[in-house]
């Protein structure tokens, strides 16, 4: 059950291509969106779509792989923690954000081969 504390598991559709920053020391971090559909019936019995926005971050190696490979559209699953932080932002007024931490990220996509010879695969990246 320790595996569980804190977990979020996540699949759904990239809604913007990831945001990359790189800092002095060399250290990077993605941010980016991701959409998450879920069916639902309302007091009618009709069916309806609920979408919700999820905001993401990965570091490091992670970033690296997330901006060669995720990109607005992407379908992925994606497995990390939920954290909150505080800010104060240009205009001095403090927020507060939710973020999943993505600790593992999984392209569900089909991706183009790059010989005639290759068939299309699944891609898989681990950090």
């Amino acid at each position: 059950m320790k595996n569980l504390l804190n977990s979020v598991r996540l699949y759904g559709n990239v809604g913007k291509d990831p945001v990359i920053t790189i800092f002095e020391n060399g250290g990077k971090v993605a941010r980016w969106s991701m959409a998450t559909n879920e069916k639902l019936k309302n007091a009618k019995g009709e069916l309806f779509d609920e979408v919700m926005w999820h905001q993401l971050v990965a570091w490091g190696n992670a970033a690296t792989l997330v901006e060669s490979f995720v990109k607005k559209g992407s379908r992925i699953a994606v497995e990390g923690k939920l954290i909150h932080r505080r800010f104060t932002n240009r205009d001095g007024v403090e927020k507060e954000v939710s973020e999943i931490l993505v600790k593992d990220l999984l392209l569900l996509e089909k991706r183009q081969p790059q010989s005639q010879e290759a068939d299309e695969i699944e891609e898989a990246v681990p950090f």
